[in-house]
């Protein structure tokens, strides 16, 4: 019985240490230069689970949406940002939930329109 215990004990230690998983998310907003090398994801859509990789064409949204959120962008060293900026970008990667503000590890950059949609419409 002392065995059992220990082994559950031990089995709820290892639980309670193992990392969260960071997940794979795409959103979809506003592509902004907060201030030179800091970009920010303007009026971003629910982020929803998805895949590392740019998406095809046909998994782009026909209507540019607008959503409510905003996400600070890191890991954009490998990705031509002023390319897309001020255009409605869907953007793939890790998302690191936190406040005042979340931020995505960015794994693509899609642009959806060349212009930003204004939140609400």
């Amino acid at each position: 019985m002392t065995t059992l215990i220990f082994v559950l004990g031990l089995a709820a230690i290892q639980a309670a240490n193992t990392p969260k998983k960071v997940e794979i998310v795409s959103a979809t907003g506003c592509l902004k230069e907060a201030t030179p090398g800091n970009w920010t994801l303007l009026n971003a859509t629910d982020p929803v689970p998805s895949t590392a990789n740019a998406p095809a064409a046909k998994d782009l949204p026909a209507v540019p949406p607008a959503g409510q959120h905003t996400f600070k962008l890191i890991g954009v060293s490998e990705f031509n940002l002023p390319a897309h900026r001020d255009h409605t970008v869907l953007i793939k990667g890790l998302i690191i939930t936190a406040a005042p503000i979340s931020r995505l590890n960015v794994t693509s950059v899609t642009t959806v329109a060349p212009s930003c949609v204004q939140a609400g419409k």
